[in-house]
């Protein structure tokens, strides 16, 4: 069985523990591989995050008691984080362990592995890691499956530039680059709606 609850990108206010679980697992009874499903937390605060992964996962899995990170991508690493229930402790390794990976050791099955998925990863590209993490035909590590999805990302923005260019070509924008002598009057209008057309810079991007 595949337990899959994905969602729509959650408006900010909100708290993580009040939101579905963004997480999806490989089917039961798959041979074993590096991955074992995909978990797209809200945030990279583990107190915050991991009460709603294990709430999910110790009905699936049996008791999850345990779990390591690599503290690259979590600022805090916290000792024990209180679940429903009991107590996770949480261990960390750097060079031993997929910084995109969470470890999960469970008080009856065993370990298992999720990619973590960052934060503010797109949700195009959060479903398209959702999807090959819960593969059965997996064979990428999880900072593998991350590195795909940016090539497929960077692909379609070079896909989407190049036809772009092609429909600017098309509607004559090939005469772009030509000198167009303009009177002193028409420069400054010229430039003022150029100006007009970008937008203010958001504070904080």
């Amino acid at each position: 069985m595949t337990a899959t609850i994905f969602d729509k990108p959650a408006v900010e206010e909100r708290a993580s523990s009040s939101l579905p679980l963004r997480l999806t697992l490989a089917p039961a009874g798959t041979a074993p591989t590096l991955i074992d499903g995909a978990w797209w937390p809200r945030s990279r605060d583990l107190t915050a995050e991991l009460p709603a992964l294990t709430a999910v996962l110790d009905p699936l899995w049996g008791r999850i008691t345990r779990v390591t990170v690599n503290p690259a991508f979590w600022p805090v690493i916290p000792r024990k984080v209180p679940v429903a229930g009991h107590l996770v402790h949480v261990g960390w390794f750097k060079a031993e362990q997929d910084p995109h990976k969470l470890l999960l050791l469970s008080y009856t099955a065993g370990r298992w592995d999720l990619l973590v998925i960052p934060p503010e990863t797109s949700p195009d590209t959060a479903a398209r890691l959702m999807t090959a993490a819960a593969d059965p035909l997996r064979v990428l590590t999880a900072s593998g499956l991350i590195q795909e999805a940016e090539f497929f990302r960077i692909a379609a923005e070079a896909d989407w530039d190049s036809t772009r260019e092609r429909v600017w070509d098309s509607e004559g924008g090939h005469g772009a680059g030509r000198r167009i002598s303009r009177s002193p009057a028409q420069a400054v209008t010229a430039a003022q709606a150029v100006t007009a057309q970008i937008p203010a810079p958001t504070e904080g991007k």
